[in-house]
């Protein structure tokens, strides 16, 4: 375990809504992520993407950065521009 992941570590030890808040900005953080690293594997950039969405490249960034209130038809759209199927898992 590193510094940073000790520190995150005791500060949800000792804040229950430190932990809630922290694990809810982690999942958003993690959308976002996961659409931009589909985006760099389907070699496209922001404004091909873009493109094909019918968009600017401004919204596809907000999309990938501020993920977190993002609609299932929007990321359904998304997938469909890298041509990839969205797939939506309970667990």
């Amino acid at each position: 375990m590193d510094d940073l992941e000790r520190y995150i570590k005791k500060r949800k030890d000792e804040s229950p809504d430190f932990a809630k808040t922290f694990e809810q900005g982690y999942e958003q953080f993690r959308i976002g992520e996961l659409l931009r690293q589909a985006r760099k594997r389907a070699g496209l950039t922001q404004e091909d993407l873009a493109e094909k969405l019918h968009t600017k490249k401004s919204a596809v960034s907000r999309i990938e950065n501020h993920s977190e209130d993002i609609r299932l038809s929007t990321l359904s759209h998304y997938a469909e521009a890298l041509g990839k199927k969205l797939t939506v898992v309970i667990q």
